[in-house]
This record gives C-alpha cells, structure tokens and sequence, in this order.
C-alpha cells in the first residue's frame, strides 16, 4: 500500500471507492431507496476538505489503483474507508495503523464517530482498540441516524 496526499484529481476514483462501500457497508443506516449516496454534496464536503490547511487527506493505492481514503482533523479521525474489494484483505488495518501513527505523533488520543448502525465499522474499531465514550451525536445526512463518540489512548 502507498499511501499519498489526497489531490482534488483523485475525487472521481474516490467518489466510486467511497459509494460502493456505503451503499454495501451502510444500507441499513441510509436505505438507498429513501437516502441514496449524496454523491454531489460528498464531492463538495471533499474539495473543500482538501483545500482545508487543519485536515490532513490521503488515498491509499495498492496496485496503482485508489483502495482507500482516510482524513484527519486535529485529534480526529474524520474519514475512513477501503475499497470492496480489499475488504477482509488486511489493507483497512494497515490503512488505521498509518494514519494512527501520524496522529500519536501530535496527540495523546484520537477520536472518531462512527454510524451506530455501523456493526462492521464499531467491530473494526473495537478490535484496534478504540472505545466507545458513552456520548453521541447525529449525522448532518438524513436521516440524521446516531452517531457514537469513540477514542482511543496512545498510552
């Protein structure tokens, strides 16, 4: 895996990777019939994210080809997400581990939100060690589902 600063280039390959694996990965959370993927204001949420100097944005190549995308805020994991197909292939945990090592560089604990809906997600979290902090929010999207409050120690 070679993992690279996103560019505003890599939104058309991105947008693909990132739908496939929220229509698969969060269909109970946004039933497409009711909630399809936002296509256009994910877009928007990214070119503005890339040009944000406070968030740090990466792809992830393997093959050449884009297989993953995470962005940091600050102490926040803000985005994260593989390809389908590189799900269960170990790629997402050495996608985590690089951008968690950027961020116990600068902070002495990450956080994230995660969709509560989201089994897979809080079990993939879970096992590298984050924990839910009992707080929550909601999602800008609608349906407005919950979002959980995770973190995690660099002891």
């Amino acid at each position: 895996m070679l993992l690279r600063p996103m560019l505003e280039s890599d939104l058309d390959e991105l947008l693909v990777v990132q739908e496939e694996g929220a229509v698969l990965g969060l269909g109970a959370v946004f039933p497409q019939e009711s909630y399809p993927f936002p296509r256009d204001s994910i877009r928007e949420r990214w070119a503005l994210e890339i040009g944000d100097p406070v968030i740090r944005a990466w792809v992830a190549l393997d093959g050449g080809r884009l297989a993953g995308f995470a962005a940091t805020r600050y102490d926040q994991l803000l985005h994260f997400g593989t390809a389908v197909p590189s799900w269960g292939s170990g790629l997402a945990s050495e996608l985590h581990d690089a951008v968690i090592d950027g961020l116990r560089a600068d902070w002495p604990a990450a956080r994230l939100h995660v969709f509560e809906g989201n089994q897979r997600a809080r079990r993939f979290y879970a096992k590298h060690g984050w924990v839910a902090t009992g707080s929550s929010t909601r999602s800008a999207f609608p349906p407005r589902p919950v979002l959980l409050d995770y973190r995690l120690e660099f002891a």
